[in-house]
């Protein structure tokens, strides 16, 4: 499962507060989707917390955003490790992140990489467009001939290429924009798109959008059985 995490800003600007006060609000969402999918024995969970393409907001928002991430990510990689959950980070390729925090993310990958619990990846600085470009840019080098390229091959050298393909994305604020998000990982995953914003969204409304996804009938292209009077052989 992944969550495009979108809403922050629009959450404090109804309240006529600044845009870093909905990005504090998020920190409470975070901890609580991260304790609802465990429970609820998702294996994998992807957060989108920071696109390439945020680089392009105020200085003042992304200096915001870089305290706060390291900030949270100090104060709750206690938890993190008591819970068994294994953390990474996709992406983390700017050299505009403060060394910093850049250490920060070495240091709880370092902490929690035994752990055999929910796999939890932060995609940080990431594009989706880019991991593709990197991994082509990879098979080039390692001298693969053209022939010999097919989709496994070429997954295999992506960042974290052990990450299965994503079953489901939620986009929280009702946004319905892929935003670069994983691009190669979720090209059958199912979408959801609740309305409420992120700093908004709880235990119960994620719950409730794997309960709507396990619902769904995924074809994968294919047809279900008895469509159209036609009969599983």
């Amino acid at each position: 499962m992944a969550c495009v995490m979108d809403g922050n800003g629009r959450w404090a600007a109804r309240r006529s507060l600044p845009r870093t006060s909905g990005h504090r609000a998020a920190e409470t969402t975070v901890i609580d989707v991260i304790e609802a999918a465990r429970t609820a024995g998702v294996e994998w969970l992807s957060l989108y917390a920071f696109s390439t393409e945020n680089w392009q907001r105020p200085s003042t928002e992304v200096d915001f955003l870089m305290r706060l991430v390291r900030r949270v990510v100090r104060k709750h990689a206690p938890l993190l490790h008591a819970r068994g959950i294994r953390c990474r980070f996709l992406g983390v390729a700017d050299p505009r992140i403060p060394p910093a925090l850049t250490r920060d993310f070495a240091d709880l990958m370092t902490l929690t990489g035994e752990n055999r619990g929910m796999t939890l990846t932060v995609a940080f600085d990431h594009g989706g467009r880019r991991d593709i470009v990197a991994a082509a840019r990879s098979l080039i080098r390692s001298g693969v001939p053209a022939e010999a390229v097919d989709e496994r091959s070429f997954a295999a050298h992506l960042p974290f290429p052990d990450t299965p393909d994503v079953d489901l994305v939620i986009r929280t604020s009702g946004e319905q924009r892929i935003s670069n998000f994983m691009l190669w990982q979720v090209a059958y995953a199912e979408w959801m798109f609740p309305p409420v914003l992120w700093p908004d969204f709880r235990a119960p409304h994620f719950l409730e959008c794997l309960h709507t996804y396990q619902q769904r009938d995924r074809r994968f292209g294919g047809v279900t059985p008895n469509a159209n009077g036609e009969r599983r052989p």
